[in-house]
């Protein structure tokens, strides 16, 4: 049976999907919800809210990882920290120089549903070789791990209850901790237009610990709005790279299947709209 699968951006407003459920169970952590949608497949959501899709879900990963990844020379150690799905990695062993992507998700199911339920999100992703899975607390890997990593993607969900701790100073300080020097830390913020003091304090607590912060927004369907980003690093700052040398690097690591990322949408999506530059300005 049909029913409307709702997203709220905030107290006062929201969007919804008609589709039919076909999985629901409660973890040890969360509600975990898979719903088939006419406009945009599946989709997965934990504790009431959309996390991917199968039809939009390269919006959000291709962007979440490939402008640090682009704009490192050369990458050869990558964390995601959640990111479950799949998707984040997958976008990640993309670029050849990369020998380990190391995923840390706290919750077993979803690495579960994901494998069984999102062959469209992580295209085989936990097949290959370059990927390692460790199962449990993101933030304690951080605290314990002695690894180094060249980029790090916080694949995370919003920062609600729990969650908020996971986009503090304090646990970007142990991000940089474990990244290289030239290393590269992302992270999603948010909608801009929904939540803009969250988008605020998450780029100033980045800005606390490292010294280039570059927020950039791409529309994400199944979220309803605009959405932050942000890349974050002590060498490496993305807005440098024309929409040439992008492409160029593409090229040269012969990446393919990309949806959404090329050398133009690097440029744009660090071009900042005017409503949202006192949001962003340190």
């Amino acid at each position: 049976m049909s029913e409307k699968i709702f997203e709220r951006l905030n107290d006062a407003s929201g969007v919804y999907f008609e589709g039919t459920l076909v999985e629901r169970r409660r973890t040890p952590f969360q509600l975990l919800e898979v719903y088939d949608t006419a406009e945009l497949g599946r989709i997965f959501r934990l504790d009431g809210f959309n996390m991917t899709s199968e039809r939009d879900e390269f919006f959000y990963h291709e962007n979440l990882v490939h402008p640090a990844a682009v704009a490192h020379p050369s990458p050869r150690r990558a964390l995601v920290i959640g990111g479950g799905d799949g998707g984040s990695s997958e976008e990640l062993v993309k670029h050849p120089s990369l020998e380990v992507v190391h995923m840390a998700e706290l919750d077993p199911d979803v690495i579960e549903v994901a494998k069984a339920q999102f062959g469209k999100v992580h295209r085989g992703v936990f097949d290959n070789p370059r990927l390692k899975v460790t199962v449990g607390d993101g933030l304690e890997y951080l605290r314990t791990t002695g690894q180094r990593y060249d980029l790090v993607s916080m694949d995370l969900t919003d920062p609600v209850g729990p969650s908020a701790e996971l986009y503090s100073p304090a646990t970007f300080a142990l991000a940089k901790r474990a990244m290289t020097a030239d290393g590269a830390l992302t992270l999603h913020m948010g909608s801009p237009f929904s939540h803009p003091a969250r988008v605020r304090e998450t780029l100033a607590s980045l800005r606390q610990v490292f010294k280039r912060v570059a927020p950039y927004f791409a529309h994400i369907p199944l979220y309803g709005s605009i959405w932050g980003f942000a890349c974050a690093s002590d060498v490496i700052d993305p807005r440098a790279l024309t929409p040439e040398q992008v492409d160029g690097v593409i090229g040269e690591r012969k990446i393919r299947d990309l949806q959404y990322y090329n050398g133009e949408t690097h440029r744009a999506v660090f071009a900042i709209p005017n409503y949202v530059k006192p949001l962003v300005a340190p």
